[in-house]
């Protein structure tokens, strides 16, 4: 995270980094070099950690009328940064890549819009948009515009009014390249005090010969929807319907319009 000269946006992406690191306290988490490999706690945690910097900074900016967006809300939700992705993450089997795009998308828009800011006021409605832009960008499937907008606590009217305004600031630039999302990552992880790159690990075991992609726990996108349409889907991929039932009757205050 930095802030971007004659801005006032602090963005997200990769920043230069130094050959050498201080030394990193006790207790720090490490991490695999690659980010589809991550623990899907463990990359929420650092992705909410970064939202949160970004909308602790960017209240202190005055809200004039010339920074109004669809994406604001009336007042901030009642529901953490962190609280809400682990819903997202949770009741869309959400993939890696789809977390990280978030912050790839944040410095897309703020390229174009110099003016739009992740806020309290935004960045719940900025998440929702964003994932269901990135499911259908980069998974093989992925859940409908209603199942999504029942989990982030909007109507689906205003979730396809919020994924239209979306594409027209991104320009219709929807698709990320994997090395990109590499960068975001391992940049990521740096810009965190509790987690550390395995560098070292991964090394000892492509020397060793056994190293091998970890795809255990690979939260693959799916609709439930598309699992009656689709039944040659495996059920692992696909949202459980008891755990969607729960999760929609969480104590949850939609986000005002």
């Amino acid at each position: 995270m930095h802030l971007q000269p004659g801005s006032n946006h602090v963005s997200p992406s990769p920043e230069p980094t130094v050959s050498s690191q201080p030394a990193q306290p006790a207790g720090v988490i490490l991490v695999p070099e690659y980010f589809h490999q991550a623990d899907m706690n463990h990359l929420t945690i650092m992705i909410a950690d970064m939202l949160c910097r970004l909308t602790a900074h960017n209240d202190q900016i005055p809200l004039t009328s010339a920074n109004l967006t669809r994406f604001h809300s009336r007042a901030p939700p009642q529901i953490s940064v962190y609280d809400y992705l682990r819903r997202i993450v949770k009741y869309t089997s959400l993939e890696r890549a789809c977390l990280l795009v978030i912050l790839i998308y944040i410095d897309r828009v703020c390229e174009r819009v110099r003016t739009f800011t992740i806020s309290s006021l935004t960045v719940h409605r900025f998440i929702i948009a964003s994932v269901t832009l990135a499911a259908k960008a980069v998974c093989d499937s992925y859940c409908t515009n209603s199942h999504y907008a029942k989990v982030g606590g909007l109507s689906t009217q205003e979730l396809n009014s919020l994924e239209v305004e979306f594409l027209g600031l991104i320009e219709w630039r929807v698709a990320v390249e994997g090395t990109m999302m590499q960068r975001y990552y391992v940049n990521l992880v740096r810009q965190h005090s509790r987690f550390e790159i395995a560098e070292s690990v991964h090394a000892h075991h492509q020397q060793s010969g056994s190293y091998s992609q970890d795809d255990e726990d690979d939260n693959m996108t799916s609709s439930p929807d598309a699992s009656e349409d689709e039944p040659g889907q495996s059920e692992g991929s696909v949202v459980a319907e008891t755990d969607y039932l729960e999760g929609l009757r969480d104590q949850w205050v939609p986000m005002g319009e």
